[in-house]
């Protein structure tokens, strides 16, 4: 008989009575060999499920969270492929066993590193009630705490189970990859903005990913194709529909890249998403929002004890002032009424994000063991600026430096705060400059309503410098000179509260207050100057040990290019008397004086009284005495003509160079800055807290108020400033788009209006016009910031 006869007689024998086929054979599939050959692809699978901690590793501090991630995916991957003999059903619960150590292991660890009190069992409670909130809420980068490490490890450990299970225990390799996937995008979603983009690892995951499909495919038991026993015909057709299910899920995946692959590709180099937006941060009380309203209420019992401090290195304990300021809030935001805080805090560890340091400033580290005794609510009080608090929960808003105790200060509580306190090099304070922008448009704002005689106070004071520094110390030195401290003054620092501080009678409570109106009057008159200001509350005590209420106060900070916050002190000296506020005050401007009525034709000459000596003559018959007033009067008029020569040709020249040379962008600056010269000259300055439009609708306010009710201005002279704002506007934020055309009308319209408001001045003013050397000394200085920016 043939070959085919004994194929035949051996399909019929039965099969308890067909041959076993050895261990470890090909059809065995559970032998020796077959734990061989699903070791590359539990490798696979252990790199896939790592790269999502290095993922997100990146937005922790150091590298405990990756390795734990890892170290979860190695576990729960093996664990695995060692139970491969065991029942599917039965590994499922010994590698939430093996879950359980390792999270109890990690959790340790990471309470261990953190310096976190309390037993495990605690920990480990907190952690899973906290879990997420914490690890959503946290400040970048993330400590590996506790609360913040479970979720990654569980998640992890999960995903390699899972993918273990489907790819190497029932053979689907691409529906084993789905949890690794989820769990790396997961990764790269919760990081969103707060790191680098993943774009190494991503490649990485993807190179391995291809590999694990590459490798040579598992046979299962009883033979590694299905369609052998088949019948030819059969057979064929199942390969048929197999080949075109393959191809035509080939051609499904090609279309979804054509179709998808330019979309996700414009979106490469857009922002992320950071989830953290979605999630509300710790909020505070109205009194840990406004601080300042507390001034008040500590000055009334200055023996309240209220923290103990020790400075351990850092700083001059001894010296008081700046080295021992402790800062409690840091208010930006002014409506009008109240200062706020305005900050957005985020759970933060140990360690704080590193802030940008001006390259101008000194950094000298503070260190300071402080505990609580009468201080209440939640704001944390900390020398500037933190940068790791040790044994206290602590959250934290990077744009103020604040920092808050969530759970509310309790007296005892005790920490340990180590700040980088910035010294800004005093040389360079009169010579630099302050930013602009939006980036500082928060501390720039006023708010509507700013009472009258404030802001001609504020027009007064920047008058007198025009440098920001000495604007700044204008504004200090005008309410250490002309008000009084006391501690007894009602809290208020609203508008109708500062103008009664500024400009009430002192027999009535006026021009008298605590550090609370001094600090925020220098806020608001130095952003009316355009000084970036904010007002911080804290404490200034004079050394090591109890820190009471009287040694709370408030005092203001203005932001300087390159040198960044510096402190100012607007508190009288002790021991000295205010002057009155009148003499640093002037009235108003009132309308100029008529012209006085030009002198007769003919002199009146008076009669020389008898028995008056005739005065000796000179040569010619004039008297000496005569000729000596003659000649002086005679070269004071020459000197007095020269100059008025030169003041008007360098008015005229200087006009010439801003209309008329250099680029557009310049051309354009130079014709607003004639109309901002002109304000000035008409008595109504431009103050620096006011934008280009605003400007534009004050000069059309100045030139129809000078002409009267019933005259009309040209509509060149009025409607077309805001033309010329607009051209300010692009040649600041879109340099390099202006045309010389628009150079031009920029020109043009600002010599209609500067010749529309001269002609409405009276005619002596006119003479004065052309030769003030007011603009000549304002471009002189601006000359000096620019090259000193330089």
């Amino acid at each position: 008989m043939g070959s085919g006869t004994a194929v035949v007689r051996m399909a019929d024998r039965p099969a308890t009575q067909r041959p076993v086929p050895p261990a470890g054979s090909a059809s065995g599939g559970v032998g020796k060999g077959s734990l061989w050959s699903e070791l590359p692809l539990a490798v696979v699978l252990v790199v896939l499920v790592g790269l999502a901690g290095v993922v997100l590793g990146r937005m922790y501090a150091g590298s405990l969270l990756t390795g734990l991630v890892v170290g979860a995916a190695i576990g729960s991957v093996l664990l695995g492929v060692a139970c491969r003999r065991l029942p599917s059903w039965l590994v499922a619960p010994l590698s939430v066993l093996g879950l359980a150590a390792w999270t109890v292991w990690s959790l340790r660890l990471a309470a261990d590193r953190a310096d976190l009190p309390g037993p495990l069992t605690e920990v480990a409670g907190e952690a899973a009630r906290n879990g997420i909130p914490r690890l959503l809420t946290a400040m970048i980068p993330v400590e590996p705490t506790p609360d913040t490490v479970l979720v990654p490890v569980v998640a992890a450990w999960l995903a390699g189970l899972a993918a273990g299970e489907v790819a190497l225990r029932a053979g689907r390799v691409l529906l084993g990859y789905l949890p690794p996937v989820l769990l790396y995008a997961g990764a790269v979603y919760l990081v969103g903005p707060n790191a680098a983009p993943a774009v190494r690892p991503t490649l990485v995951f993807v190179a391995v990913a291809a590999l694990g499909l590459a490798l040579p495919g598992r046979v299962r038991p009883g033979g590694a194709d299905h369609v052998a026993g088949l019948p030819p015909k059969v057979r064929a057709a199942a390969r048929i529909r197999l080949a075109g299910v393959s191809t035509a899920g080939v051609a499904v995946v090609v279309a979804l890249a054509v179709l998808l692959g330019p979309a996700l590709a414009a979106r490469i180099g857009d922002r992320p998403v950071d989830p953290r937006r979605y999630v509300e941060p710790p909020r505070v009380d109205s009194l840990d929002e406004n601080p300042l309203i507390r001034i008040s209420g500590w000055a009334l019992h200055p023996e309240q004890k209220l923290l103990d401090v020790t400075t351990r290195s850092g700083g001059d304990a001894d010296q008081g002032g700046d080295a021992t300021r402790i800062r409690l809030a840091v208010l930006s935001d002014y409506d009008g009424v109240t200062w706020q805080v305005g900050a957005t805090y985020r759970n933060a560890g140990r360690i704080l994000p590193a802030p940008a340091v001006a390259p101008g400033s000194i950094v000298e580290p503070v260190r300071q063991d402080i505990t609580v005794a009468g201080l209440t609510g939640r704001l944390l009080p900390a020398v500037a600026t933190p940068r790791e608090v040790t044994g206290a929960r602590v959250a934290y808003d990077p744009a103020t430096g604040t920092l808050i105790h969530p759970e509310g200060l309790t007296p005892g509580l005790r920490y340990t705060v180590t700040s980088a306190q910035e010294q800004p090099e005093s040389n360079l304070l009169a010579i630099a400059d302050v930013p602009a922008g939006e980036e500082v448009a928060r501390v720039l704002r006023v708010a509507d309503g700013v009472p009258e005689p404030l802001r001609r106070l504020a027009s007064q004071l920047a008058e007198s410098g025009g440098a920001p520094y000495t604007r700044a110390a204008a504004v200090e030195q005008f309410l250490a000179e002309h008000y009084r401290l006391v501690a007894d003054a009602p809290s208020g620092h609203a508008y109708p509260n500062l103008a009664f501080f500024l400009f009430g009678p002192r027999d009535a409570g006026g021009q008298r207050g605590t550090s609370e109106q001094f600090a925020a009057a220098f806020a608001v008159l130095g952003r009316l100057t355009g000084l970036p200001t904010r007002v911080v509350v804290g404490f200034r005590p004079s050394g090591d040990g109890p820190v009471r209420a009287g040694d709370a106060y408030a005092w203001p900070e203005v932001l300087f290019d390159e040198l960044g916050w510096v402190p100012f002190d607007p508190l009288p000296r002790p021991d000295t008397e205010p002057r009155p506020v009148e003499e640093g005050l002037r009235p108003p401007p009132e309308e100029p004086p008529s012209p006085a009525p030009e002198p007769s034709a003919d002199p009146t000459v008076s009669p020389q009284a008898s028995g008056a000596p005739e005065t000796a003559a000179g040569p010619g018959g004039r008297s000496t005495p005569v000729l000596l007033v003659g000649g002086a009067a005679a070269g004071g008029g020459l000197v007095l003509l020269a100059l008025l020569v030169t003041l008007l040709w360098l008015r005229r020249a200087l006009s010439r160079g801003r209309l008329d040379r250099g680029p557009p962008g310049e051309r354009v600056g130079g014709a607003w800055r004639e109309v901002t010269d002109a304000l000035r000259l008409a008595g109504h300055p431009a103050t620096g807290d006011l934008a280009a439009t605003e400007i534009a609708a004050l000069a059309r306010d100045v030139l129809v108020d000078a002409r009267g009710a019933g005259a009309e201005p040209a509509a060149v002279e009025v409607a077309e400033l805001a033309e010329l704002a607009d051209l300010l506007n692009r040649a600041a934020f879109a340099p390099g788009t202006l045309t010389a055309q628009q150079a031009n009308r920029a020109a043009t319209i600002a010599q209609a209006y500067v010749a529309g408001l001269r002609a409405t001045r009276p005619w002596w003013r006119r003479l004065l016009w052309s030769v003030h050397p007011g603009p000549l000394r304002r471009d002189r200085a601006d000359r000096r910031r620019r090259d000193a920016r330089v």
